[in-house]
């Protein structure tokens, strides 16, 4: 019997390691801040919302990357020109009654020199999601689309992240 139990831990232990070599060997690697080519960078006209909190939370966790407050000490200017989350019915049934509204969220920017020249010119993101909803479980939907629209937030940060890693200087 003992020699069983060696036998199916030898095999569990060399599947585990077959998982793990596989893993390493197609590139696998979990998508963290991206490298930036400029070192400072100062956070311009950026309104005080979540979206914005969220975007400087990811740059300041950028491990070669430092905020500064002044537009001089900076290489770059990030100017959040507008953010905004918003919703509408997108299917009403012949009651009236909401079946499924759509989540939106925008997100406006640009990026600059101190000087005044533009490597990113004013771009908009934006993003929309449906979501079923059922007025006898109002709560719940409630929370998932606070839910809905923090991921949202995440991805439209994320995206910004990516088309300021790309930029050349």
């Amino acid at each position: 019997m003992s020699r069983t139990i060696t036998r199916r831990h030898l095999l569990a232990v060399a599947a585990a390691a077959a998982a793990t070599l596989a893993l390493a060997g197609c590139g696998f690697k979990l998508r963290g801040v991206p490298a930036f080519p400029f070192r400072t960078l100062q956070l311009g006209a950026a309104p005080r919302s979540e979206l914005g909190e969220e975007l400087r939370r990811q740059l300041a966790a950028a491990p070669d990357l430092r905020i500064v407050e002044a537009a001089k000490d900076a290489e770059v200017v990030l100017d959040v020109l507008d953010d905004s989350i918003g919703r509408s019915v997108s299917a009403p049934t012949a009651a009236g009654q909401v079946r499924e509204i759509t989540v939106r969220a925008r997100l406006r920017f640009r990026l600059r020199t101190p000087a005044d020249r533009e490597l990113i010119p004013a771009t908009t993101l934006e993003l929309s999601q449906p979501l079923s909803y059922n007025e006898s479980a109002a709560l719940g939907k409630e929370s998932e689309e606070t839910e809905l629209v923090r991921e949202m937030r995440r991805d439209l940060t994320m995206q910004v992240l990516r088309r300021l890693a790309a930029v050349e200087l």
